[in-house]
This record gives structure tokens, sequence and C-alpha cells, in this order.
């Protein structure tokens, strides 16, 4: 009996928690509405109270249900969120609600996933892998898109239009890059983090980061949903999940960490410490994740002739482009004792097709550009400008020149590059560097009159030709349905949408000037073509992973004629 009414009386408290978490999500972010209409200080004050208040409810019902030793971690966790709310109290009750309202967030996240409608939310998801993908990423972008609007996500206090805060979050989350308000004088300092978060988000993937959630919730993982994620990062089809989980999460930080440290001695040279240090670790993390939001109006034009800058974004980007499996790859190769190390074929693969790319990239942005946007450089100067226009192209979307200034040869060669994107299971968007080289070999190996695709003493299976097809014409037909739409509903001229279609595409970031002139119609297809560009390519390798398996049936095979 007893133990039944603790059980109901934790239901109830469990009611309450998630009812208060959602009045404080009203507290926090709008303050504006509140104060218009209540003593919005006196509001703040009781919501931290009973945030403790239902905390504390929460202890002592755990520790009355007798399972002390099963729920210790948890306990020893909320006494110590306990305690620091409470002197959180004293100084602000704002970061009271906030700090308690993380803890209510991450227990109502687990109950939709494990515990409501007994689990079957959760097996649901992972049956279909394709579509939670796509589901995830939608709500991400869209819980983005209600924050953006939101007054204090804009430096002006004021509501952001639905659509663009639609567009800047989808911008964000396929780390993109396109905008339709400056970064960094349209919105706050918290808006700024909210775009900071979702570009996190969307640069790592939100497949790998729902399913390291799953691995600390200590949950179990489907081999359904271990072959997607293998599918998704690329590489060697025997790999130890959690362990590659762990590799992603801990490069990514170094990698961050790092960068942001190097780009820290040039902003320091510009800003306050703490604007400086700010500024570092936005851009650091913007350009490994190849999202290409830059805090500054004009990107880097400012700043083309810094090496340090130059030099520390581009890595940047072209580490959160090449791939999580080739980073892991390589650094196993460096650090690895072994006589007989050796790096797989697909990270050859992606490392001499990178490395070609932007070789060819730098040097026809240097001859194009010489006599153009690059007019009275420097020789360093115009090193240091063509070698960043030719990474940034790779879903990066940064510029250290004028991109509507750019020479007719420049765009071309840029659009090409967009297309082609970064590589398999990176930051970066685009058909993928792998997809490119399979279809050169293609082209070699009937030049050269053999049978079979084959490189680096290795064969190329004849469904990754199939897969490297089929994905460049969806590709091409998606751009293309949507591009006859931009320029029926767009004023501008054929190649500036062309281009803004591709870079958005191949989430690149890239404009010739025209994103915040889009109108209603224009926003919303390049919302979509980014979204697209973001999923399509990824959820097509998934549909591959997951396919069913059918009986087989051989037919006579007849030949047709080609060309």
């Amino acid at each position: 009996m007893i133990k039944t009414k603790t059980t109901k009386t934790i239901k109830i408290i469990e009611l309450l928690a998630y009812i208060l978490a959602a009045w404080s999500f009203i507290v926090l972010f709008l303050e504006p509405i509140i104060i218009y209409y209540l003593n919005y200080r006196l509001i703040e004050n009781l919501t931290a109270l009973a945030n403790i208040l239902i905390l504390i409810l929460t202890i002592l019902s755990r520790l009355t249900m007798g399972k002390t030793k099963e729920h210790k971690n948890i306990i020893i966790s909320d006494l110590i969120m306990l305690f620091v709310g409470s002197l959180l109290l004293i100084y602000q009750a704002k970061f009271v609600i906030f700090f308690l309202f993380g803890r209510q967030s991450y227990f109502i996240l687990q109950f939709l996933l494990f515990r409501a409608f007994e689990g079957k939310f959760y097996r649901a998801m992972i049956s279909n892998p394709p579509v939670t993908f796509m589901m995830s990423f939608m709500c991400v972008i869209l819980i983005g898109a209600i924050l953006l609007m939101l007054p204090v996500s804009s430096a002006q206090k004021q509501v952001t239009p639905f659509l663009d805060a639609l567009f800047t979050s989808t911008s964000a989350t396929c780390v993109t890059g396109l905008i339709v308000y400056d970064t960094g004088s349209y919105f706050s300092t918290f808006g700024q983090v909210v775009i900071l978060l979702l570009i996190q988000i969307g640069g790592l993937g939100i497949m790998t980061i729902s399913t390291a959630f799953a691995l600390i919730l200590g949950q179990r993982l489907t081999l359904k949903l271990e072959n997607v994620m293998q599918n998704v990062v690329g590489g060697a089809s025997s790999i130890n999940l959690f362990e590659l989980l762990k590799n992603i999460v801990l490069v990514t930080v170094l990698i961050e960490v790092i960068g942001a440290i190097f780009l820290y001695f040039t902003f320091s040279g510009y800003h306050q410490p703490l604007t400086a240090t700010y500024y570092a670790i936005f851009h650091s993390v913007s350009a490994f994740c190849n999202a290409g939001f830059a805090l500054y109006e004009d990107s880097f034009v400012g700043l083309s002739d810094s090496i340090n800058i130059t030099l520390t974004i581009t890595s940047l980007i072209i580490l959160g482009g090449i791939g999580f499996a080739v980073i892991v790859d390589l650094q196993r190769y460096f650090t690895s004792k072994k006589k007989n190390r050796r790096l797989t074929l697909h990270s050859k693969l992606v490392l001499s097709t990178t490395g070609i790319l932007l070789a060819a990239g730098f040097l026809l942005f240097y001859i194009a550009e010489h006599e153009n946007t690059m007019r009275g450089f420097s020789f360093l100067h115009r090193i240091l400008a063509s070698w960043f226009q030719a990474v940034t192209p790779r879903t990066a979307g940064f510029n250290s020149v004028s991109t509507s200034s750019l020479s007719s040869v420049s765009i071309l060669v840029t659009m090409v590059l967009m297309f082609i994107g970064a590589s398999p299971g990176s930051t970066g968007g685009g058909i993928k560097t792998s997809t490119f080289a399979i279809m050169i070999l293609t082209v070699r190996a009937l030049v050269g009159g053999k049978r079979e695709l084959s490189v680096y003493n290795r064969k190329i299976s004849i469904s990754n030709f199939r897969e490297a097809v089929g994905l460049i014409v969806i590709s091409s037909a998606i751009i293309f349905a949507l591009l006859l739409l931009l320029l029926q509903s767009e004023s501008h001229s054929f190649e500036k949408v062309v281009f803004e279609a591709i870079s958005a595409f191949g989430t690149v970031g890239l404009s010739m000037g025209i994103t915040s002139e889009l109108t209603t119609i224009g926003k919303f297809l390049i919302t979509i073509l980014m979204y697209v560009g973001r999923i399509g390519p990824l959820t097509l390798v998934y549909a591959f992973a997951t396919r069913k398996l059918n009986a087989r049936i051989d037919y006579a095979e007849e030949k047709i004629a080609i060309g």
C-alpha cells in the first residue's frame, strides 16, 4: 500500500516537473512578453524556488522508494545540483532556472525516447534509420527556428520572422552558411550561441549524436543501426562502434580547441581577451564543421592577408571535410608501432582526391583572379587568397575575396567544387570526393579498355559504381527541378541563381550577394535545397545499407548501343 502511494507520488512529481520545465522555458526565453504583463522579477524568483522545491521532492521520493543503491548515482547528482542551484539563487534566480532546466530537459528526453508508450517510439525510430535521420534533422531545425524567433535571440530584442528564422536554423543545422541576416550584428550573443550549437549538432550528425546519447544511457543498439552508423562514417566494415563514437567526440573537441587557440592569437589583436576567445571558439567550430558562419560582415575579406587566419581556417575546413574515419585512420597510422601499417583504401582515395581538387582549385583561382579580385595584392597575399578560395568551396562557405566580383572562370570552378563537396562521414555536403573519384576511375577504365575498376592495387566493387552513378543523377535531378522553380520566382541573373542553388545543395554557403534579396518563395526553395542537400546523399547511403534481401533473378543479358 505504501509502495503504491510512493509510486503515485513520484508520478505526480514527474508530471509537475515536466509542467515546470515548460514554464521555465517561457520564463527564460519570453522575458519581453512577461515584462509587458507581469512583474518579471517576482515571476523569476518564484520559478527558481519552484525548481528547487521540485528537486527536493524528487530526491525525497527516491529515498523513500527503498531502492537507494539502484538510484545512488542519480541521487548524488541531484544533491550536487541542489547545492549548486541553492548557491546560484543567492547570485541570480535566472541562473537557477537555466541550470535546473537542463536537468529536466535531460529526463524529459530520456522519458520520451525510452519510456513513453512502452518504448515503442524508440523502437520505431531505430527500425527505420533513414526516416529517423530525416526526422531528427527536421526536429532540430524546428527547435532552432523557434529559439531564433525569440526576442532574446535578436540584438534589437525583436521577434524574427518565422521563415527567416527557419532559413537560418536550416543553414546552421545543415552546416551551410547562407544567411538572410548578418550573424554578428543582427543576432544577440544568445542567438549566436544557438547558431553555434546548431552548427555543432549538424556537423557531427544527428545520427551520431543520438546514437552516442543512447550508448551513454546504457541502451543496446540494434545490428541494423550499427550498420547504418558504419556507413555514415565510411571506412572499414568492421568497427567498434563505441570506440568510434568516442574517437569522433574526442577528435572533434581536440581539433576545435587547437584551432581556437591559433585563431585567438590573431583575434586578440583586434578585440578584448574575452571577445577574442569567443570569436576564436565560434569560428573554429564553424570552420571545422564546414558551416561558413562568420561574425564579420565581410567574412574574412578584411583578414585575407593574415597567414595565421588563412592556414588555421583552411586546415580546420580540410580536417572537417575529409571525414572522421579518415582522421581516425591517420591517427592510427601515425601512432601505430606496427611495421606493416597502412591506410585503408577509403582513406587513400579520399586524401588523393582531396589533394588533387585543392591543387587544381588553387592554380585555377590564382590564374583567373590574378588581375581581377586580387589586383594590387602582393605575391604572398595572392597565394593566401588563392589557397583560401580553393579550400572554402569544399562546403565551408567562408570567403577572403568578394564572391560577387569573381570572374566567370572562378565562378564555374567554384560551382564544380561545391557540387563535389567534402568526403563521406564528414561535416560537409556535396556528392562527396569518393563518388567523384569513382566516376573518374570509371572514365579511365573506359578509355583504357579495362573491364574492372581498380586503384592502389585494389578492385572496386561494381555496387560502388552503381551507387555513385545513382547519387550523381539524383543530386543533379534535385538541383535541376528546384532550379526551374527558383528561376521562375527570382529576378536575379541566371548565373547568380544557379550559384545560389548549387551552394545550398552542396551545403557550402557561398553567395553572390542575393540571399537576403530572395523572395519568400525563393527562401523557402533554398531552405529545401539545404535540407535535401544535407539529408539526400546520406539517406541514399542508408537506403543501400538497409535494403531488404530480395529473391535473386538472373535475366538474359542483351547489349544496347551507347554514344
